[in-house]
């Protein structure tokens, strides 16, 4: 290895110049590969119906006001 600014660097052993790669051939397919045939995908059922946005669909629940709470019963005396 020899340093650009002086000229009277030895060589040092184990840094000579590559030789040239060796081009890799590889052998050629005797038929060409098979496509993967992808699966089809399915709608899966949920637990309850959906709509069209895939949210739930809005049922009517009288122990449940519009807000989504629960509606208290009036204590009974």
């Amino acid at each position: 290895m020899r340093d650009k600014k002086d000229n009277a660097t030895i060589d040092l052993p184990g840094f000579e110049p590559a030789a040239p790669p060796v081009p890799v051939v590889e052998a050629k397919r005797a038929a060409p590969r098979a496509r993967r045939v992808s699966l089809k995908q399915e709608q899966l059922e949920l637990l309850e119906e959906t709509d069209t946005t895939g949210l739930p669909v809005w049922r009517r629940d009288d122990n449940l006001d519009l807000t989504g709470l629960p509606v208290w019963a009036p204590a009974s005396t």
